[in-house]
């Protein structure tokens, strides 16, 4: 960068009442910490040749300086600001900064969000996307630092946040998952109680982005719906379904090994006994144990809740459903 200091204004550097400007501050500062790389954004670099001219002025030897460019708005027209984050309804500080949530609060993990920031203007030189904290450092390159803005993606930092959520342990998630559970219904700290979240856990985690998604996927793992989806029930609840749950019943209560595997074996056999279309028996099923159509596998959803609860949700939907 060439800078004709000819076209430099004048700069106050102390205030009328003896204070430093924010320009001389910055140079002794960073003079005294014996910083040797000042890494910041291009809208200072305006500022450059004043910061050089004042570190030639005391004689002091100048940091290397390098200017990032500016993280741009999704439309990609101007830089990042704090409105686009209210108005698109994403973080945009690391922490909740006055009545902003941040990155923290809104459930993004710290490693995530450091892989995301990392490859925004930045790249390694392959396709990789996901680089720990170690591997991001080993492979960074000044120069390979765009020139041009980044346009910022509030989409992406959401796929980084899954990714990192998918490597993450059953057990450390489970156990993030746990002070959250505690509020929508009473937990016992019990090792079994523990294990059964760890198993709801790597059912749901594949469809959630943040350990705050759990509870909406996971809620028929622990209380027993008390409506039904109003759309499933004109699909899926015909004349005659409840005659089918009826018998459904009568077959489960002689099963002892209540596994999914063993659930999937049965029932498949007991359909094809019965000369039952699939989609007589499957769909209404789903909407009686889990109150609408969503979830896992279903086999695995009762194998998790356990017979008698199985039984009792079936019974209870046949009595409101008719």
């Amino acid at each position: 960068i060439e800078i004709d200091t000819n076209t430099l204004d004048d700069k106050v550097l102390f205030k009328s009442d003896g204070m430093p400007t924010y320009h001389l501050a910055n140079i002794v500062d960073d003079h005294l910490m014996e910083i040797s790389h000042v890494i910041r954004g291009e809208e200072w670099l305006p500022s450059l040749a004043l910061h050089k001219q004042l570190y030639d002025a005391f004689e002091w030897g100048a940091p290397i300086f390098a200017h990032l460019p500016l993280i741009l708005k999704p439309t990609g027209n101007g830089k990042l600001s704090k409105r686009d984050g209210e108005k698109g309804g994403f973080p945009i500080f690391p922490l909740q900064w006055n009545a902003s949530v941040g990155y923290r609060e809104a459930g993004y993990f710290p490693e995530a969000v450091v892989n995301f920031l990392a490859l925004l203007g930045w790249n390694p030189g392959t396709e990789e996307e996901i680089l720990s904290l170690d591997a991001l450092s080993d492979a960074f390159t000044i120069d390979r630092v765009n020139k041009s803005g980044a346009r910022f993606d509030p989409d992406k930092t959401v796929w980084y946040n899954h990714q990192y959520l998918q490597k993450k342990t059953d057990a450390i998630l489970a156990t993030q998952f746990m002070p959250l559970l505690g509020e929508h219904i009473d937990l016992e700290l019990e090792s079994a109680q523990t294990d059964y979240v760890q198993n709801v856990v790597s059912l749901i985690k594949e469809r959630a982005n943040f350990v705050t998604d759990f509870w909406e996927l996971s809620h028929y793992f622990f209380t027993a719906p008390t409506t039904y989806d109003e759309k499933a029930i004109r699909k899926q609840w015909k004349e005659g379904s409840a005659e089918i749950m009826n018998q459904l019943v009568s077959f489960l209560e002689t099963i002892t090994n209540f596994s999914s595997e063993n659930l999937e074996v049965s029932i498949k056999e007991w359909i094809a006994k019965k000369e039952l279309s699939f989609g007589k028996v499957m769909p209404p099923l789903r909407l009686v144990i889990v109150g609408d159509m969503k979830g896992p596998h279903l086999f695995d959803i009762m194998g998790q809740i356990g017979k008698e609860e199985c039984l009792g949700r079936i019974k209870t939907a046949i009595t409101s459903l008719g």
